[in-house]
């Protein structure tokens, strides 16, 4: 006998999701910064315990949206709940019921849907803090049961985890058991170099950039040849993306292609272009190459 099912991983942004899911996983699937709205995507991460194999959907987060590209994100978080066997909600414990975590409640209680939740980041909030905030949450009505958990640590990791598995209904598995994840590995490159534009630029460019992976050529020896263009809104942007001298964007390379080597386990050789294209985020290509509905 076998199980299988889908567990919906939601939150709001920055709340651990995507750290959760790696973790889970045991690999690294979606990518991971201080940044909220780092995911824009749904993301699948698939893992198998023993006779069981679950599908994660990592989600984008859940907050009020202002832009398209806002729209199109909360959009794909809600979507990737719809059809899942368990919905999981990670809390931010430092944050509490913020804005964005009451929107979500509210989502779930509109829906009649029960979730599993998780409050995250335990080890940054005093035990005094954390009991009156799952008393809280529980009142809702929507949760059963309550874990306290660090993704980063893993503490109580393991104790979600074995609820999750038996939660999983009796079935088929639906990927072959050494599939980690949906996702083509051209988009996952492009996901990597992002992740790295992210990490170097701050608070400087990030929501106006994005990357996409334009060629994968495979050399006989087992490396790759990867080309992208990350793409700015600005002139202004793209010279901040390449730097005095070009420094900036050699940087980005080098992050970027250490982390693609490791992620596929071979020897990787990166080429980076920087294309300024004002209105990418009305764009109906970008939105496709991202698996997002544009409208």
């Amino acid at each position: 006998m076998t199980r299988c099912g889908y567990v919906a991983v939601l939150g709001a942004p920055n709340a651990g999701k995507s750290t959760l899911v790696n973790r889970l996983v045991g690999a690294k699937v979606s990518i991971v910064t201080p940044k909220v709205q780092t995911t824009r995507t749904r993301v699948l991460g698939i893992a198998v315990k023993g006779d069981t194999q679950i599908v994660y959907v990592d989600t984008p987060g859940i907050f009020q949206p202002k832009r398209r590209l806002d729209r199109a994100m909360v959009a794909a978080a809600w979507a990737g709940a719809e059809d899942a066997d368990v919905i999981l909600l990670l809390v931010d414990a430092a944050r509490g019921i913020d804005a964005d975590t009451r929107r979500i409640v509210d989502g779930l209680k509109a829906q009649k849907r029960k979730a599993v939740l998780a409050l995250n980041k335990v080890d940054l909030v005093r035990p005094a803090q954390l009991l009156p905030l799952a008393d809280a949450l529980a009142k809702e009505g929507v949760f059963d049961p309550v874990f306290m958990i660090s993704a980063t640590s893993g503490s109580g990791v393991e104790d979600l985890e074995r609820h999750l598995l038996a939660a999983m209904p009796e079935g088929p598995w639906l990927f072959p058991e050494d599939q980690l994840s949906d996702m083509p590995q051209r988009l996952l490159a492009a996901e990597i170099t992002r992740e790295q534009v992210f990490l170097q630029l701050h608070d400087e460019l990030p929501y106006a950039s994005t990357v996409e992976t334009e060629a994968w050529e495979e050399f006989k020896d087992g490396s790759a040849k990867i080309t992208q263009t990350i793409y700015v809104q600005r002139e202004s942007q793209k010279a901040i993306v390449l730097g005095q001298g070009g420094r900036q964007i050699k940087r980005i390379g080098e992050r970027a292609r250490a982390e693609l080597e490791r992620v596929f386990g071979r020897r990787i050789h990166l080429f980076l272009f920087v294309k300024v294209r004002e209105n990418w985020q009305e764009d109906r290509e970008r939105y496709e190459a991202l698996g997002l509905e544009f409208e």
